[in-house]
């Protein structure tokens, strides 16, 4: 079936993964929720990064060691949504190149108990480059996306669970 006349075609991938915390929740949506501008990009960032030897051992990208296909990602944040099971964070990644697409996606917080937290990114992207896009993305792009979002989600986790110390001497939170 063809699409309607002036709409293009596109294949929307989706994308999900969860990690658990060892934090409660209120806890873990607070440092969230803590000026994450200021350290979020930067995750995004690292784990592009991680994509790029994937595409390099895929044989998708084909180069020098240190051409890189992105040195940066803008990521923008919408507003938190409170659910009364979760905490959802609406996020949208734009990696600045040619071959790795728009992420829209949510950051998700939920109750696993009272001492523990389902960390979860649902994500979706259109493949970039038309149908042979769609194909390269099938062969093997999709596992690089998703073997993205784990790299982000871990980096997230961890940042979380590791408290950052503040001059005082307290618990400060992440600044990454």
């Amino acid at each position: 079936m063809s699409p309607p006349p002036g709409r293009r075609h596109t294949a929307r991938m989706f994308l999900r993964y969860y990690v658990e915390l060892d934090l409660p929740t209120p806890q873990a949506q607070t440092l969230l929720l803590h000026a994450p501008t200021t350290w979020l990009p930067a995750l995004a960032d690292q784990a592009i990064q991680h994509a790029e030897p994937l595409l390099a051992e895929t044989g998708i990208i084909v180069g020098p060691p240190h051409l890189h296909l992105t040195r940066h990602v803008t990521v923008h944040l919408g507003h938190p949504i409170q659910f009364p099971s979760k905490l959802s964070l609406p996020m949208t990644w734009e990696p600045h190149g040619w071959l790795l697409p728009r992420l829209d996606a949510e950051l998700e917080l939920g109750t696993l108990g009272s001492h523990r937290t389902q960390l979860a990114i649902n994500g979706r992207y259109d493949p970039p480059l038309g149908t042979v896009g769609r194909t390269i993305d099938r062969l093997a792009l999709h596992r690089i996306a998703e073997a993205t979002i784990k790299d982000f989600l871990d980096r997230l986790a961890s940042t979380l669970q590791t408290p950052q110390p503040s001059l005082d001497g307290q618990e400060a939170m992440p600044t990454r």
